[in-house]
C-alpha cells in the first residue's frame, strides 16, 4: 500500500493493489464539500488518472456517510465582495466541470463505495462514477429541495439516464430518502454489501476490476459514454476503432495466452 499527499487531511489516498482510494475526510461533517476538501479532489482525480500503477478509481467516505453534499452551514452568508450573477454562474460551470464531468469522463473506471448517505451534491458526484455499491445502512437523497435549491453537479443529467424521467422528477420534487435495497432495485446501485464488512468487501470488489485490462477497460467506458448519446451508427465506427486499437496489445496478448492455456490471465505485471 502507497499512501499519495493530497495536501490536506481532509482528503485521503492511498494506492492498493492498482486500486486509488480516494476518502473523503471530514466525518464530523458527513464529509461535506468545501474550499479544502473539494479542490484536492480535483487535483487527486487527475493524479490517479494519470498513475500507472493505477487501475481503477474507488471514491469513498470516512465514519459513517458517503458525502451530505455541500457545507449548509457556510450557504446563505453575503459575499466579501459583490459578484455579478454571470461570473458566479462561470464560476459554478467551471467547478461543476472540473469535478462531476471529468470524474464521469475519467480514462480509468471509477467506483463510488457508499458507507452511508450520500445526499445533494454527493450525490451527484456518486452517480458521476461507473459503478456504485453501498453499505446496507446507506441511503440516498437528492436533498436539494430541503434547502431551496435546484441543484448541481449534475444529478439532473445522470438521474433521469439510469431510472428514467418520471421516477427522476419524482427524486427531485420530494426528495425521499432511497434506502440502499430499494436503490439497488432501481439501478442506482449495482451492489449491496453488509455494513459489518463493507470496506474489506468493496475493495475487493474494486481489486477484480482494477487488476483487469486497464486499457480496454478504459476503451469500453468511452464506447458506453458515448453511445448514450451519439447514433448507432457512430457507435459501430467508434466500436471498430478501438477493437483494432485493443488488437495486438499486451493487454491483449495476455487475455489470448491465458485463454489458450487454461489459466487466469495476468495483467499489469509491471
Amino acid at each position: 500500500m502507497v499512501s499519495v499527499d493530497t495536501g490536506t487531511d481532509e482528503l485521503l489516498c492511498r494506492i492498493e493493489d492498482r486500486v486509488g482510494v480516494i476518502t473523503l475526510n471530514k466525518p464530523d461533517k458527513k464529509n461535506a464539500l468545501g474550499d479544502i476538501l473539494t479542490p484536492a479532489l480535483r487535483r487527486t482525480l487527475v493524479t490517479m488518472e494519470e498513475d500507472d500503477r493505477v487501475g481503477c478509481v474507488m471514491l469513498t467516505g470516512s465514519g459513517n456517510a458517503f458525502c451530505s453534499g455541500g457545507d449548509v452551514s457556510g450557504m446563505g452568508g453575503g459575499s466579501a465582495a459583490p459578484v455579478s450573477k454571470q461570473d458566479r454562474i462561470a464560476e459554478l460551470t467551471h467547478k461543476q466541470v472540473t469535478l462531476t464531468l471529468r470524474l464521469y469522463e475519467l480514462s480509468k473506471v471509477t467506483i463510488a463505495a457508499l458507507p452511508g448517505p450520500a445526499a445533494g451534491a454527493g450525490l451527484s458526484i456518486a452517480l458521476a462514477c461507473d459503478l456504485r455499491i453501498a453499505s446496507d445502512n446507506t441511503f440516498i437523497t437528492t436533498a436539494f429541495r430541503n434547502i431551496g435549491l435546484s441543484g448541481d453537479y449534475g444529478a439532473s443529467w445522470f438521474l433521469p439516464r439510469l431510472i428514467g424521467l418520471s421516477k427522476a422528477k419524482e427524486l427531485y420534487y420530494r426528495s425521499p430518502r432511497v434506502e440502499a435495497e430499494e436503490a439497488a432495485r432501481l439501478g442506482l446501485i449495482n451492489q449491496v454489501f453488509p455494513q459489518k464488512n463493507f470496506h474489506e468487501d468493496a475493495l475487493a470488489y474494486a481489486k477484480e476490476i482494477a487488476n483487469g485490462p486497464t486499457m480496454a477497460l478504459g476503451r469500453m467506458k468511452i464506447n458506453l459514454n458515448s453511445g448514450m448519446t451519439q447514433s448507432l451508427r457512430e457507435s459501430l465506427v467508434l466500436e471498430a476503432k478501438h477493437l483494432i486499437e485493443s488488437g495486438g496489445t499486451q493487454e491483449s496478448n495476455e487475455a489470448i495466452a491465458a485463454f489458450m492455456e487454461k489459466r487466469t490471465p495476468v495483467f499489469n505485471q509491471g
